[in-house]
């Protein structure tokens, strides 16, 4: 008997502990460091971003593809949808999107240390890093806190 979409996706999700946590895909990361989650639509495969599916199985919305997803905590494998409360993601244009990343300082000349100058290659690693401990630690928060934010855990400190 084959499982049914969601419970084969949520099956891939972590949630942190507290309400406003993110709820972190574990699944397969495409090379740009957003996941993947195939679905069968229409008689054929397809994959779909995991927020995307998140976000329409939550409000009952479908999004067409001409609108983008925001992440309000800016952390690529995060799907913390919901109807009305605590989201982490928001519909938007792909200019608000634009506009979204360079006031948070993300683009290529940013002067925010976390983002600058990270391409596809290193923004999959973070993310993959990520999945990693959460699949082998669990949302323990001395490992995890510092992967959302952009640091490495192993990384020496000054003192």
């Amino acid at each position: 008997m084959r499982r049914g979409e969601a419970d084969r996706f949520w099956e891939k999700v972590v949630k942190g502990p507290r309400p406003q946590d993110c709820w972190i895909w574990t699944g397969a990361v495409a090379d740009d460091g957003y996941g993947r989650f195939w679905v069968a639509r229409d008689g054929e495969q397809r994959a779909l971003r995991p927020q995307r599916y998140a976000y329409e199985h939550f409000t009952g919305e479908t999004l067409h593809s001409g609108v983008a997803l925001m992440h309000v905590c800016d952390v690529p494998l995060c799907v913390h949808a919901s109807a009305g409360g605590e989201t982490h993601l928001l519909p938007g244009t792909q200019a608000l999107n634009m506009l979204d990343r360079s006031q948070k300082g993300r683009h290529a000349n940013a002067s925010t240390f976390r983002w600058r100058g990270v391409g596809r290659a290193q923004f999959r690693a973070q993310s993959v890093e990520l999945r990693s401990a959460l699949l082998e630690y669990g949302w323990n928060e001395p490992i995890i806190r510092p992967l959302l934010a952009g640091i490495d855990p192993q990384a020496p400190t000054l003192f």
